[in-house]
């Protein structure tokens, strides 16, 4: 997977465009999130490492993390506390994915601070419906948060506010 298309591509994007970090090791199930992600026309960066995913998150604004939790550098819940320790990074909606089907793992992950969980194998449909649940949320937050930044950058040069503040 060519992660430098993908950056290009963002970049290149509107800020307001929801972003997905996917991080996943196994190459089989990048691909097959990546395609489900791109039929699904969501925009997305990809890393294979814990510590990359922490970089990316951190580089972008990322508008939710779809996290495997056994990765080869950093554990997945290690990701996941050191996402919600960060100031720039606790707010992002995290989605566990593992192999791991017990409850006690489930609630490992929800307990770490991952929003939701989702069984390996995944059908598209139960994918589209987790991503669709936490991406209007936060899209709808950075966009009103661009909004009401333009909204008091115009009100400073208004000649009867001139001297307001927020």
């Amino acid at each position: 997977m060519d992660i430098k298309n993908y950056r290009q591509r963002i970049q290149a994007k509107d800020s307001n465009v929801p972003i997905v970090l996917v991080v996943e090791d196994e190459e089989d199930n990048l691909l097959y999130i990546s395609h489900a992600l791109i039929l699904l026309k969501h925009n997305f960066i990809t890393a294979t490492k814990g510590q990359t995913a922490l970089d990316l998150a951190t580089e972008y604004e990322i508008d939710l993390v779809i996290l495997d939790l056994v990765l080869p550098d950093i554990h997945g819940l290690e990701v996941v506390s050191l996402l919600k320790q960060n100031e720039l990074t606790q707010n992002m909606p995290i989605i566990a994915v593992s192999g791991m089907t017990r409850q006690q793992d489930r609630d490992r992950a929800m307990n770490a601070g991952c929003d939701d969980y989702l069984d390996k194998p995944y059908f598209i449909d139960e994918l589209d419906r987790k991503v669709k649940q936490y991406l209007p949320k936060s899209s709808f937050n950075k966009n009103f948060q661009g909004m009401m930044s333009n909204v008091f950058d115009l009100l400073k040069f208004h000649p009867k506010l001139q001297g307001f503040s927020v």
